[in-house]
């Protein structure tokens, strides 16, 4: 971002100065630097008076119009009301051949948006640090902010709540909040994590789940772009976070169209201040890289394919990565509930699990055809596994990052087709789609050689059906049953 601001002045300081008599490049050269880092100051400087204008017009709008909102219940996550249980499959005489099947939609996610950045430079402050560390998921982090910065709110009202953030736009908090966006970057953090670390920073720095960590909360995540509101019930300050997607299971409020989400707030009726930041986006739950957190493995699992005794490994994982990924809430994209098996299977496998895992898997299919890799990669994913239900298991349906799958027990068929997607896009290299029936998830996988089987024509594209929990099945069989004439496909990356 620093980099990208320069060239910016740069260009219009070229652009101001052109056109000058200007003596021979080595006369002036030293006169130009000292030019343009004049030009540099003064640029840094409107921008910070803009950002103070902003910050000082919010703290004047906190004073006022808190108005009643009511509560609304976002969906409860989907779920089948029968699934499909695994079928083993039945060996028999008839030979595979190429049968196109039917469907009757195309899920196409939207892609992800790039994250929100604060709406202008935030000029840093070169003052003497003070570092206050803390821990997230197992990750040494730290960041600019002295004791003698933590601050107390008179109260949980309008005028209370307005001092509070004049005290946090002043610009020794400047250091705070290039920070945070720096672990942003330097960790890999998606919006959701970036929220979650803001919050126990705050919590660290302020001594515990206090009003005051959650101005401190608010404060970094508005100045770092992110589209929020500030809310208060009796003596409870809280944060509301708008999301482009729709969380299951969450209260919500509708404010001017959009969905806000309370942050560890439980009631039904709050107070809301409409203020509003230049330039806000909401919060985006795709995670295009995994987050870079301290490393604990998790106990050491066995995985072996019943058919293909050299596709076997001893796997483990991240316990940090397996504990955030518990707080990930469950969502969808454009009101298709469809959309949440992409943003799982779209998710990379972490450094730890390709460590224990993708060497095995490489040697087990290397030298092989592009079907007899998929067969080997389906029949590990098809037998390595036990099947679990969501309902008896968690009590609610919950899809699994390709991770959970490797650590937990159980999984089902919606979990099945996110890993075997994932293993043959990163280990073979083919593109892969998930087909929706009714009660199962199932894959299907585009080969770039002849291979016979019932397949699915996606833009001209041949997709071969390869179902994970058909236990046995080769490439090209679809589990008995489904109707295909209500399946949905959905594109993957």
């Amino acid at each position: 971002m620093k980099i990208k601001f320069v060239k910016v002045l740069l260009f219009a300081f070229t652009t101001a100065v052109a056109g000058a008599n200007t003596p021979s490049y080595d006369s002036y050269r030293e006169k130009m630097s000292g030019e343009f880092e004049r030009f540099k100051k003064n640029a840094l400087s409107e921008y910070e008076s803009f950002r103070k204008k902003a910050n000082d017009d919010y703290a004047e709008f906190l004073k006022r119009s808190w108005e009643q909102f009511d509560a609304l219940k976002s969906p409860h996550k989907p779920k089948d009301d029968k699934p499909v249980p695994p079928k083993p499959y039945q060996e028999d005489e008839t030979p595979i051949k190429d049968t196109p099947l039917p469907f009757k939609d195309i899920v196409k996610p939207q892609p992800p948006e790039p994250q929100p950045l604060p709406v202008k430079p935030i000029e840093p402050v070169t003052v003497v640090d003070e570092w206050h560390k803390f821990s997230f998921y197992g990750t040494d982090m730290k960041v600019r902010l002295a004791k003698n910065m933590r601050f107390t709110l008179k109260g949980c009202d309008g005028n209370a709540i307005a001092a509070g953030w004049k005290i946090l736009s002043q610009q020794k908090y400047n250091n705070l909040i290039n920070d945070c966006l720096e672990i942003r970057k330097d960790c890999g953090l998606c919006d959701w994590g970036y929220l979650m670390m803001l919050r126990e920073m705050s919590r660290s720095f302020m001594g515990g789940d206090c009003n005051e960590a959650r101005l401190l909360m608010a404060y970094v995540y508005c100045q770092s772009g992110y589209k929020m509101k500030l809310a208060n019930s009796k003596k409870r300050l809280y944060m509301l976070y708008a999301s482009r997607h729709v969380m299951y299971d969450n209260s919500y409020f509708l404010i001017d169209g959009a969905n806000y989400y309370p942050l560890d707030c439980d009631e039904d009726r709050i107070y809301v201040n409409d203020a509003s930041f230049p330039n806000e986006q909401p919060l985006s739950l795709y995670m295009a890289r995994i987050p870079k957190l301290g490393v604990e493995n998790t106990p050491d699992r066995q995985l072996s394919s019943k058919r293909y005794a050299e596709a076997n490994a001893v796997v483990s994982t991240n316990k940090n990565l397996i504990e955030f990924y518990g707080t990930y809430p469950a969502s969808e994209v454009g009101n298709n509930f469809m959309t949440k098996w992409a943003m799982y299977a779209n998710t990379p496998i972490s450094d730890q699990a390709r460590l224990s895992l993708y060497p095995r898997l490489k040697n087990s299919i290397s030298g092989k055809t592009q079907q007899q890799s998929v067969e080997i990669l389906l029949n590990f994913v098809q037998t390595a596994f036990v099947y679990g239900y969501d309902s008896k298991i968690w009590g609610y349906d919950r899809a699994f990052f390709a991770d959970e799958t490797l650590f937990y027990p159980y999984s089902d068929c919606e979990d099945r087709s996110i890993l075997f997607s994932r293993l043959v896009r990163d280990l073979v290299g083919l593109s892969v789609v998930l087909v929706y029936y009714p009660g199962h998830l199932a894959t299907a996988v585009e080969f770039s050689t002849m291979v016979k089987g019932d397949y699915l024509s996606i833009d001209g594209r041949k997709f071969v059906v390869c179902d994970p929990t058909y236990i046995g099945a080769p490439v090209g069989r679809t589990m008995p049953d489904m109707d295909n004439s209500v399946a949905k496909v959905i594109l993957l990356e």
